[in-house]
C-alpha cells in the first residue's frame, strides 16, 4: 500500500469513528456509562435503545480503544467526550465533522453554480464551533490571552464599568467568559445568526450574567452604536463577507483609548504546500464551510478560513488603524491581533 493509501485508509476510520462518537453522544450513551461499566441490555434500558445495536455500539468502542474490553468508560475519556467546557473537551470534533459532510451535497451543488450555503442551513456545524472553542474561552480568554494585554486586563479589572462589544459572538461562550472573570463590565454581543443569539440568551442566563451581557441579531460591518472601551472578534473575522467594514465601524465605536482585540486562525504568511497539520484541517473546513457560507452572504471579500497575518494588518490599516500587531500569545490554532 502507498503513502497516500495508507493516509486515506486512516483518515476514512477516524472519520467513521467521528461519527460512532456522535451517536454516543446524541444517544446519551456516554453518559450512561458514566457511573460504570454496562452490558447491552443495561445499556439498551438506560439509555433507550435497542440492545442489538448497543452491543454492535459497545464493541465497537472498545476495538477502537474509547472504552475498555469490559465496556467501561474512564475518567479520562469521559473528560475528552462528556465534560463540555472542561479544559480537555473534543467531543465537539464529532459534531463538525458529521455536520460538514452532511451539508457536502449543498456545496457539491455550490461549486457548480457558484452561489453559497447559507449559514443557517450549518446546524451541526454551529454547535461543533461553539463546543470547541468553550473549553479555551472558558478556560484561557480571561487567565492568559487577555491578561497578555496588561493595559486592557487591568481596565477590565479596574471595576469602572468597562463596556465591551463582542462582534460575531456566536452562541455567546466569549461574552459569557468576558462577564464571568470581569465582574464590573458590561458586554453586548453581536452576531448574524438569530438561532445563536436565542442560545446564547440562554447560555448567559445559565450563567447568572444576563443583568450584565446583551446580544443582537446584526451586521458587524452595520450601524454599530455606543462606546466600548474593548471590542473583540474571535474566530469570526474571516467569516465576515465585510471584514474592512466590520473593523471600520468597530473603530468608530471605540471609545478614547480602546482596542480591538482580535483571535483568528493562526496559519503560515503564504501559501505553503504540503502544509502541516493545523493548516490542512482549516483549509478542508474553508473548503466545506467557511467559504460556502461567506459566499451566500453577497459578500465584499470572500476570504475562506485562510486569514494570513499579513492580510489581516492589511484590513486593519485600510479601516484606519495605525498600528495593528500581532501579540506574542501562543496556541495551536490562533493568532492574536490588537488594533489602536
Amino acid at each position: 500500500m502507498t503513502d497516500l493509501a495508507e493516509r486515506m485508509l486512516g483518515a476514512l476510520i477516524g472519520a467513521v469513528e467521528l461519527c460512532t462518537v456522535e451517536l454516543g453522544r446524541k444517544l446519551g450513551l456516554y453518559a450512561a456509562l458514566r457511573d460504570g461499566p454496562l452490558t447491552p441490555a443495561e445499556l439498551a434500558k438506560a439509555a433507550g435503545i435497542d440492545e442489538r445495536y448497543a452491543r454492535e455500539w459497545l464493541e465497537q468502542q472498545a476495538a477502537a480503544g474509547f472504552l475498555t474490553p469490559s465496556f467501561e468508560l474512564t475518567p479520562d475519556v469521559a473528560s475528552v467526550l462528556l465534560d463540555e467546557g472542561g479544559p480537555d473537551y473534543a467531543g465537539a470534533a464529532a459534531e463538525f465533522a458529521v455536520g460538514v459532510a452532511l451539508l457536502t451535497p449543498r456545496v457539491i451543488e455550490a461549486f457548480r453554480t457558484g452561489e453559497g450555503v447559507p449559514y443557517s442551513e450549518y446546524a451541526d456545524v454551529r454547535h461543533g464551533i461553539a463546543g470547541f472553542n468553550r473549553p479555551m474561552f472558558d478556560h484561557l480568554l480571561t487567565t492568559e490571552w487577555l491578561p497578555a494585554v496588561p493595559e486592557v486586563d487591568a481596565l477590565l479589572r479596574s471595576g469602572s464599568g468597562a463596556a465591551v462589544l463582542d462582534l460575531g459572538c456566536g452562541m455567546g461562550y466569549s461574552s459569557v467568559a468576558l462577564a464571568v472573570a470581569y465582574p464590573s463590565i458590561t458586554v453586548r454581543g453581536v452576531d448574524l445568526d438569530p438561532d445563536s443569539i436565542a442560545a446564547a440568551r440562554s447560555v448567559a442566563a445559565a450563567a447568572g450574567v444576563a443583568d450584565r451581557v446583551s446580544f443582537a441579531v446584526g451586521d458587524a460591518a452595520g450601524a454599530l452604536s455606543g462606546s466600548y472601551d474593548l471590542v473583540t472578534i474571535f474566530e469570526a473575522l474571516h467569516d465576515m463577507g465585510d471584514p474592512v467594514g466590520v473593523l471600520r465601524a468597530a473603530r468608530g465605536v471605540l471609545a478614547p483609548g480602546g482596542s480591538v482585540f482580535i483571535a483568528d486562525e493562526r496559519v503560515a504568511d503564504t501559501f505553503t504546500a504540503p502544509a502541516g497539520e493545523v493548516e490542512r484541517l482549516q483549509y478542508a473546513f474553508s473548503v466545506l464551510h467557511c467559504l460556502p457560507a461567506t459566499r451566500a452572504e453577497n459578500p465584499v471579500i470572500a476570504n475562506g478560513t485562510i486569514l494570513r497575518a499579513p492580510t489581516l494588518l492589511g484590513w486593519a490599516r485600510d479601516a484606519g488603524f495605525g498600528s495593528p500587531s500581532v501579540l506574542d500569545i501562543e496556541n495551536e490554532f490562533w493568532r492574536f491581533y490588537r488594533l489602536r
